[in-house]
C-alpha cells in the first residue's frame, strides 16, 4: 500500500490507518510495521524520482501551477529539507510534488534517500508508537484531529529549520573567522 500512495495512485491516510491498526493488534511488531511502510514509501518515491529524472519538468510545471517557482527555488536550495519536511506530513500535504520535483532539479539521490527513511521513518514510528500506547483512541484523535495534528508537525519542522540553520550558520562563521 505505501508504495502505490507513494508512486503513482493516491491513497491518503490508508498506510497511517494499517500502521496504527496493525501496531494495535500485535504491538510488539510495531517497528516491522514501521520500517516496512517506509521502505514501501521508499521504493514507490524512488521510482517516482526516476521518472521525473528521466524527464518529468513538464508534467512537474503542469501539477505545482503556480508553485513551480517556489519549489523549484526551495528544493534546490534545501535539497534535504525539500524531502524529509513534506514525508513527515500528514494529508493534505502535496507529497509527490516535492518528490517529482527532487528528480526534476537532480537532487543527489543518496541525500533523496535519506531524506525520504528519515521522513517516513519519523511518521510512522510515531504513529505506531501513538498506537501501541493508546489504542483505538490514538486513530480516532489522528482522524478527529487532521488539522491541529498538521499544524503541530509543520510547526516542529518549521522550528526544527531555523534551529538548524541557525546552528549550521553560526559554524560556517566560525570556521571563516
Amino acid at each position: 500500500m505505501a508504495f502505490l500512495d507513494s508512486s503513482v495512485l493516491s491513497f491518503p491516510v490508508v498506510t497511517d490507518l494499517l500502521i496504527m491498526e496493525e501496531s494495535i493488534r500485535n504491538p510488539t511488531h510495531m517497528p516491522y510495521y514501521a520500517a516496512m511502510a517506509a521502505f514501501g514509501s521508499l521504493a514507490g518515491c524512488v521510482w517516482l524520482y526516476l521518472i521525473a529524472k528521466k524527464g518529468g519538468e513538464a508534467m512537474f510545471h503542469h501539477h505545482a501551477g503556480r508553485r513551480a517557482i517556489r519549489i523549484r527555488h526551495w528544493v534546490e536550495h534545501h535539497e534535504f529539507l525539500s524531502v524529509a519536511v513534506p514525508s513527515i506530513l500528514p494529508p493534505p500535504i502535496p507529497f509527490k510534488i516535492f518528490v517529482v520535483a527532487s528528480g526534476v532539479f537532480q537532487v543527489r539521490f543518496r541525500k533523496f534517500v535519506l531524506a525520504l527513511l528519515v521522513g517516513r521513518g519519523a511518521r510512522y514510528l510515531i504513529e505506531g508508537i501513538l498506537a501501541v500506547r493508546y489504542g483505538e483512541a490514538a486513530v480516532n484523535f489522528l482522524l478527529q484531529h487532521k488539522l491541529g495534528f498538521l499544524l503541530v508537525t509543520l510547526a516542529a519542522c518549521v522550528v526544527f529549520y531555523f534551529a538548524t540553520a541557525w546552528f549550521f550558520g553560526r559554524e560556517v562563521k566560525t570556521k571563516q573567522a
